[in-house]
């Protein structure tokens, strides 16, 4: 899924975590976050080596995201001693993110082609917007992805679609947001390794499967249709959200 679509690590994996395995919300986030950085080191090496990268939006995205994994690190740090209350924090986001993820996938072509229009008519200006809204972007998923591990695939991708229309196509969008979601996704998850937030043992079987996976699919020339594949994903994750937040 990640090598495919540049969706699938937090979004689909976290909850799963949860859900189905029963590890605590901090757990299941801190596991993912090592489990999908070493993931996505893999597929950014396979991507890079095709030259489908593009380091210029990577790094405008870290000019955002970095400063927001290190506010989330430091509030993580200062309330290390009360679990309870980061369990809970977790808990909640988590479900918010995944139900805004939901969202932004359905809407990912409708964004883009608004992107397009904009693009069309005021080239310009929209360059000299792209730079500081994509900053921000990054910013907002720094935060999402070191709180929750979700948001560097999910509203990576949507949010890339509507700030590049033109620029990022297929698989060099894919390439892209994977390649920004590692730097992000490596501090956090040594973070939450720090606050043993980690379950190695269910770690090393997610890496066993998930590293060949991501390989072959980075190197795939046959997809699914796009709109099929989101609309899943999105009903999936709307699925999800209302499970973590309501239970049953």
């Amino acid at each position: 899924m990640v090598g495919l679509t540049g969706v699938g690590g937090g979004s689909l994996m976290t909850p799963i975590l949860v859900l189905i395995f029963g590890q605590s919300p901090a757990v299941a986030v801190g596991t993912d976050l090592v489990f999908s950085a070493t993931t996505k080191i893999a597929a950014t090496a396979s991507f890079g080596y095709s030259r489908r990268i593009d380091w210029r939006i990577v790094g405008r995205l870290a000019l955002g995201s970095i400063p927001g994994a290190a506010a989330i690190i430091c509030w993580f740090w200062m309330t290390r001693h009360t679990p309870g209350v980061i369990e809970h924090a977790i808990a909640r986001a988590l479900a918010v993110i995944l139900a805004i993820a939901a969202v932004a996938m359905l809407l990912q072509y409708p964004l883009r082609r608004v992107g397009l229009r904009f693009t069309s008519v005021w080239l310009e200006r929209a360059e000299r917007f792209t730079l500081p809204l994509t900053v921000v972007t990054g910013l907002l998923l720094g935060v999402a992805v070191t709180l929750t591990s979700v948001g560097a695939g999910a509203l990576g991708v949507v949010a890339l679609l509507a700030l590049y229309p033109l620029r990022l196509t297929g698989d060099r969008l894919v390439a892209t947001d994977i390649a920004h979601a590692v730097p992000v996704t490596a501090i956090a998850g040594a973070t939450h390794a720090m606050l043993g937030h980690v379950d190695l043992h269910v770690l090393a079987f997610l890496l066993a499967g998930s590293i060949p996976g991501v390989l072959m699919a980075s190197r795939a020339t046959v997809r699914l249709p796009a709109p099929l594949t989101n609309t899943l994903v999105a009903i999936m994750l709307a699925f999800v959200s209302k499970r973590m937040l309501f239970g049953n």
